[in-house]
């Protein structure tokens, strides 16, 4: 059974593995550099109440499985550690800025995917098997094709 999160009125699980890269996939990202990312990535996540779960920061991106609270959107989450860790890195770093000469060390966008313990097929199972599913004509039913 997972393990829930909770909140004033919510009780919840929402895991999402979110991956970003370097601009240009350039490979700047050494020891140094990966523990100030890092650092930002932890700071910007506790803020927002985001939980990581695991991450690894590579020369040229970054997978980060987090637990991310329903008021919190996954996007806002990325804009939030992409924007912050780019400005922090190239005020910390002159070679960055110099490298990155636009003011962006992140390409646009991210990958993510959510994980979790129940299947597309499981819920469907779940909502047709339930009571009002079997009501005549399908009063019940919502489908939006």
């Amino acid at each position: 059974m997972p393990h829930y999160s909770k909140t004033a009125h919510t009780i919840y699980t929402h895991r999402y593995h979110i991956v970003w890269i370097t601009k240009y996939r350039y490979k700047v990202l050494t020891y140094e550099l990966k523990k100030r990312v890092r650092e930002i990535i932890g700071q910007v996540s506790e803020e927002m109440g985001v939980k990581i779960v695991n991450g690894v920061v590579s020369s040229d991106h970054i997978h980060v499985f987090v637990e991310i609270p329903p008021h919190v959107c996954v996007s806002e989450y990325v804009k939030k550690t992409k924007g912050r860790s780019s400005r922090r890195i190239q005020e910390e770093y002159p070679e960055i800025r110099k490298r990155y000469w636009g003011c962006h060390l992140w390409a646009r966008g991210y990958f993510s995917s959510t994980s979790g313990n129940v299947t597309d097929d499981m819920i469907n199972d779940y909502i047709n098997r339930h009571s009002d599913a079997n009501e005549p004509q399908g009063v019940s039913n919502i489908s939006l094709d």
